[in-house]
């Protein structure tokens, strides 16, 4: 008598997709739409840690211990950031974008998945240094809230100064990094005027609605981790945040091409990742699913 076959999903995308479906059910938060191979990798790292023998051990123990979720939410969203990561991306923002935005007489700038705050810092070095810092407000957003806490309280390990000081100037700066934090006990903390126009806020690409109107969205390795229809939504969201002829940034391994809104935008400068949005006509605007 031959074994029965198992289907083409194993044991373990079952498991996955119920454990996903747990997540989702007991606090909302919906990864069900990010990417498969990344969501596994950090699922098996999540059961080894727990000491789960099986990701529907993992399950139970999210179900029946409210303490879980709140340590699996590290492993489900990426913390990895630098300050000024790819300088060049900040270059054009400084020399190509940033002329275009002074004509505004005020400016809203988006940095969705902030993470710890790297990338709202390296916002805020900019702006001040090209002069456009007081009459800009920067939302930061993030799902998880230790990452905005930590954005909130701009400290960082001290040994990661030197990178951030090399990326600082290869951006082109004006000035030297070391004006804008304090040094002490091992690590450094940010001048907390770096942040006085910034909102800090929780918000998902995933299931939340248009955040603001906003002349900047600097979205930056996230959209990596979300499947093809994810990404859709996010660029519909930004495509109804950005005003006329805003500015998308994306991380360097991310792209437009063949999504469904790469006719609402121009390439600004391809090899940075920066788009910018039609101006035309509110009633032209593609309509997003969930969201008017």
């Amino acid at each position: 008598m031959t074994e029965p076959t198992l289907s083409a999903r194993t044991l373990e995308d079952i498991e996955l997709d119920l454990l996903l479906e747990a997540i989702y059910q007991r606090s909302h938060y919906d990864f069900r739409g990010y990417s498969r191979a990344s969501l596994a990798r950090r699922m098996e790292q999540a059961r080894q840690h727990f000491g789960c023998a099986s990701l529907s051990m993992l399950q139970h123990r999210l179900l029946h211990d409210p303490s879980v979720f709140h340590n699996l939410l590290n492993f489900l969203t990426v913390q990895v950031s630098e300050l000024f990561r790819d300088p060049a991306y900040y270059r054009v923002l400084r020399e190509q974008v940033l002329p275009h935005l002074r004509t505004y007489p005020s400016l809203k700038v988006w940095v969705a998945g902030c993470s710890d705050g790297e990338e709202l810092y390296s916002l805020a070095i900019l702006f001040r240094e090209e002069g456009l810092e007081a009459r800009t407000l920067f939302y930061a957003t993030d799902i998880n809230p230790d990452a905005l806490r930590k954005a909130e309280t701009g400290i960082y390990a001290i040994d990661r100064l030197p990178q951030f000081t090399e990326n600082h100037r290869a951006s082109g700066a004006k000035t030297s990094l070391s004006d804008y934090y304090t040094a002490a006990y091992g690590a450094a903390v940010f001048d907390k005027s770096l942040r006085a126009q910034t909102v800090f806020s929780q918000h998902s690409l995933v299931s939340d609605q248009v955040f603001a109107e906003v002349h900047l969205i600097s979205c930056r390795n996230v959209l990596i981790y979300f499947d093809r229809q994810l990404q859709d939504r996010a660029f519909g969201l930004f495509e109804q945040s950005l005003v006329r002829g805003g500015f998308l940034g994306l991380g360097m391994q991310e792209t437009m091409s063949f999504s469904g809104y790469t006719a609402h935008f121009d390439s600004f400068a391809s090899k940075e990742k920066i788009y910018r949005r039609h101006a035309r006509c509110p009633a032209d605007r593609g309509v997003l699913n969930g969201v008017s």
